[in-house]
């Protein structure tokens, strides 16, 4: 693992197109940081190496695009490149039959920041009861590889292949049907081919994503999303009889099934059970049931009849037999190969799904993945993929990290797991970083800058519109224009 992290952190120096000592630099201090609580308070930590103003320069010239007018475009294809330096280093499954991502969109609040553009109200939830679960600011898509885990006490270790900010005139289902094509549609990655599965919560059980993603060339792709528990969905409307003669088309939607009503529902398809013990030592026990090739009510340009799913009923159950959960969890998954995948195997590539909501709080707690304060856009994105990398670095440097507990962290019970959890790598990361090298070159003064000429007033930036999403429906804004 020692060699295969030097490996990766010369390719990740190489990829770099600009500033590659000091984002080396910035990576690291990153990457072992314990006590900085603001991006500027990296400079203080021992891997950089160089003065506070090289903080802004490295995430400024992470990624500059040569032209304004297609700097989307050039941000795609350098997004292309950073997932083409991680994936050669991802695990392949042995345990499981398929690859498989997961796909999530987290808040970026910007209360305060007026001269931000393109802000907009966004989902951010609360622990206040009673408030709405909005915030200004920026949402930002990750899709990730899930690698198996060695055991139930693993820790929820994720890899993060790519993350894009959703702008106001998109959604995040749109952006993550862009990096769900441009992960499998990539003949330099080996996913082109091999059974690949994808889990999502609610919102990527709509037409919005699987029609895209259904339409697409994706034979190998198999959808498992979260239900909403009110859904109704509907079974294929059965075969004309013979000397019918009415005009017009058959149907294509036959009995409702209805999620919420127990009597649509019928006999299920498949049924199975599976036990499990949670890190408390707990043991529970999990009822599946399937309900095989179900439909849902597409749009005129996604014919979601052509695409038939499963729909599965999962229940917890204690010891007791009594319901740990007093709401079923409901799942679909879709896709052309979706009958390989057992229903124990959906559930449980679902369940792995919520290790995106820990890389989620560990990088806005420990990696400052919200704590860059910037007026610009671009500069935003840029540090969200430097953080990216960090983690990833964390990621690769799992099996050769030491467990450091804290004083008051002695006597806690350890897990039994080969492999270090997110905080106690970072906290040894910096013995790794001492011990391996790296590959930036050292500093070299080069004299105070002139700074700005006597006089020079700069004009103040613009105050920038906060957006909101659906304030105006497409058809209005047309007769308008």
């Amino acid at each position: 693992m020692e060699a295969q992290l030097e490996q990766f952190r010369e390719d990740v120096y190489e990829a770099f197109p600009k500033r590659r000592d000091t984002l080396m630099d910035l990576l690291d201090a990153l990457s072992s940081n314990t006590t900085a609580r603001s991006v500027v308070e990296l400079c203080l930590t021992l891997p950089f190496r160089c003065g506070y103003g090289s903080v802004y320069t490295a995430i400024a010239g992470f990624f500059q695009a040569d032209d304004p007018g297609t700097s989307f475009l050039e941000r795609q294809s350098y997004d292309q490149t950073l997932m083409r330096v991680i994936v050669p280093y991802l695990p392949p499954p042995t345990q499981r039959k398929f690859w498989l991502f997961g796909l999530d969109v987290t808040p970026a609040p910007r209360p305060f920041a007026r001269t931000l553009s393109d802000r907009s109200f966004v989902y951010a939830p609360n622990t206040i009861r009673g408030n709405k679960p909005i915030a200004i600011g920026h949402q930002h898509s990750t899709l990730a590889a899930l690698p198996e885990k060695a055991g139930p006490q693993a820790p929820p270790w994720i890899v993060p292949l790519t993350t894009r900010r959703v702008g106001s005139v998109e959604t995040g289902t749109e952006v993550g049907v862009r990096q769900v094509k441009d992960l499998l549609g990539d003949d330099a990655l080996p996913f082109k081919d091999d059974l690949c599965a994808e889990v999502g919560d609610t919102a990527y059980s709509s037409v919005s994503f699987l029609g895209p993603v259904t339409h697409a060339d994706l034979d190998n792709l198999v959808t498992i999303a979260r239900l909403r528990g009110n859904r109704t969905v509907y079974r294929p409307a059965p075969p004309p009889l013979e000397g019918s003669q009415k005009r017009g088309r058959h149907p294509w939607y036959g009995e409702r099934f209805s999620l919420k009503d127990e009597t649509t529902w019928g006999p299920p398809d498949e049924e199975t059970e599976v036990s499990y013990i949670t890190p408390r030592g707990r043991i529970y026990r999990v009822h599946i049931e399937g309900w095989r090739s179900l439909l849902m009510r597409g749009t005129r340009e996604y014919a979601m009849h052509q695409h038939p799913f499963t729909v599965i009923r999962c229940r917890v159950f204690n010891e007791k037999g009594e319901r740990v959960f007093q709401r079923p969890l409901w799942l679909l998954c879709i896709g052309s190969r979706r009958d390989e995948l057992s229903l124990i195997e959906v559930w449980q590539a679902y369940r792995q799904r919520y290790d995106l909501e820990h890389f989620f709080r560990f990088g806005k707690q420990r990696l400052l993945m919200n704590a860059f304060q910037t007026p610009d856009v671009e500069h935003e994105e840029n540090w969200w993929q430097i953080v990216q990398l960090a983690y990833v670095q964390l990621w690769m440097a799992r099996s050769i990290a030491n467990v450091l507990p804290k004083p008051w962290e002695r006597y806690l019970p350890r897990q039994n797991s080969e492999v270090a959890a997110p905080a106690a790598t970072q906290r040894d990361f910096g013995r790794i970083i001492q011990q391996i090298g790296t590959p930036a070159k050292l500093p070299k003064p080069r004299g105070k800058s002139s700074g700005r000429p006597l006089g020079l007033r700069m004009k103040p930036r613009s105050r920038q519109p906060v957006i909101k999403k659906g304030a105006e429906k497409p058809k209005q804004a047309q007769r308008a224009a």
